[in-house]
């Protein structure tokens, strides 16, 4: 098999995790796309590049999230720096049942202004890799021009053999509105070519009843590749005549439910893109997703 070539679009944000008495405070680096990033590089080891494509600052946090990318084995190439601005920083909390709670502070993160500028190459730099990976989260920090721009870019791209990965990481406060969201993630839809999105975020945002009403609509949106993330149900095939039943293992513990479905993402793209196989790449991503979420923080030790 050749070797791959995947970029991942997004934000990479200093992380706080917030100790239990709310005193205290570990400092980490994360972000969905990165986090799906690294787990993808992870999967498919140093034969296939994994690039991340954002923009930080050039202060020592900003350093401190390259050295980490890095680290990781995935390529910064594509990581610019801002003169001025800062990256975006979070905090987070989880209570007995590892659910989280989040605090932001983003709205002036260097990575809003990525393809902004006329004096950059634009998308047309990343036209030589097999595969771009973005979330909901990617567009929303993008202003709706550079978005324009992306998704005329993307044809191209994909008339060339490119594929298109999107997750409709949906969080409300990063958008105007539900009708700006569901504008945004249903033209994503219609561009993408392996759909990863969640139950509860198509829910949330559409108001579907349920799950066959979710994937009802992804088909009508013309998405065919794909599997909807349920959690602890595991995930189902958004064409169901693809895979035959598979079964998956439930968590031995929930500690974290941090980057569960970057996790799964980074898994399942790993096996999916390499072997072809939909059953064992839901499996995959499962099992990763089920490991990741027995430990605090969004990247689990290797």
């Amino acid at each position: 098999m050749s070797s791959l070539k995947i970029a991942c679009l997004g934000e990479a944000m200093i992380e706080m995790i917030v100790d239990a008495d709310g005193k205290n405070a570990a400092l980490g680096v994360a972000g969905d796309s990165m986090n799906t990033a690294i787990y993808l590089s992870r999967g498919l080891g140093k034969d296939h590049e994994i690039a991340f494509v954002s923009m930080i600052g050039r202060d020592p946090l900003s350093d401190r999230i390259e050295t980490f990318i890095a680290s990781e084995g995935v390529s910064t190439k594509f990581l610019k720096r801002h003169p001025t601005r800062l990256p975006g920083l979070y905090s987070i909390s989880t209570n007995e049942a590892g659910e989280r709670s989040f605090s932001y502070w983003r709205d002036a993160s260097a990575a809003r202004l990525m393809y902004a500028s006329s004096e950059d190459a634009g998308f047309e730099e990343l036209s030589n890799f097999d595969v771009i990976f973005m979330s909901a989260i990617s567009l929303a920090i993008l202003p709706r021009p550079v978005r324009d721009r992306f998704y005329t870019w993307l044809k191209d791209f994909r008339a060339d053999g490119g594929k298109f990965v999107f997750d409709s990481n949906y969080r409300p406060a990063l958008w105007p509105d539900k009708e700006e969201a569901r504008y945004e993630i249903t033209r994503a839809w219609s561009h993408c070519d392996i759909a990863l999105p969640s139950v509860d975020d198509e829910m949330a945002l559409f108001g579907d009843s349920d799950e066959d009403q979710v994937l009802k609509r992804l088909r009508t949106n013309g998405v065919r590749l794909g599997v909807l993330k349920r959690g602890e149900l595991g995930p189902w095939p958004i064409d169901k005549g693809e895979v035959s039943a598979v079964s998956f293992a439930p968590a031995i513990k929930v500690i974290d439910t941090t980057a569960a479905g970057d996790s799964f993402n980074g898994g399942f793209l790993a096996t999916y893109l390499t072997t072809g196989d939909l059953a064992e790449a839901m499996k995959a991503g499962h099992d990763l997703a089920n490991r990741v979420i027995g430990h605090r923080g969004a990247i689990i030790p290797r």
